[in-house]
């Protein structure tokens, strides 16, 4: 079944329960995901949305809450701070799980060893090769600040 297909079973689970909260969830990401579409049709290169797609949106929307978040957070916002919070719970359930920081420090220290990098001029072909092996598992933001404390001791 494809990624769509389980936002879009899970969207009427939400509508039988009538459960608010993820109705308007799911009714924003199935929305975000027919904006794709219209998009990837309509442009020079035209093709037909696929789970990566959907992967990238939805990461881009997981980004967009935590940003949030952060600052509800901050301004002591409870009230917002809640609704962020389901719809970032949500949003996270439909996406591999992540890498935790020890995880991801011990993959970068084995790939930096097994490519023989030794400067920060090296840190393209680190991130390069954890691209490669780990694309949906690790948060690369996380991942360049770790590779770049590694390659400067």
């Amino acid at each position: 079944m494809s990624l769509k297909e389980t936002i879009e079973n899970e969207y009427k689970n939400a509508l039988k329960s009538k459960d608010k909260n993820k109705i308007s969830t799911y009714r924003l990401i199935l929305s975000s995901i027919k904006d794709l579409d219209i998009v990837n049709r309509s442009g020079p290169n035209k093709k037909d949305t696929d789970d990566e797609d959907i992967k990238k949106l939805l990461k881009k929307m997981v980004k967009q809450r935590a940003e949030s978040i952060d600052i509800y957070k901050k301004n002591n916002r409870s009230d917002l701070l809640e609704v962020e919070q389901n719809e970032y719970d949500i949003l996270t359930g439909f996406l591999p799980k992540q890498l935790g920081e020890e995880e991801t420090k011990k993959i970068c220290s084995d790939i930096i060893l097994k490519l023989g990098a030794n400067s920060i001029k090296d840190i393209g072909k680190v991130m390069g090769e954890l691209k490669k092996t780990y694309a949906d598992e690790i948060d690369f933001a996380k991942a360049g600040s770790i590779i770049k404390n590694l390659l400067n001791k």
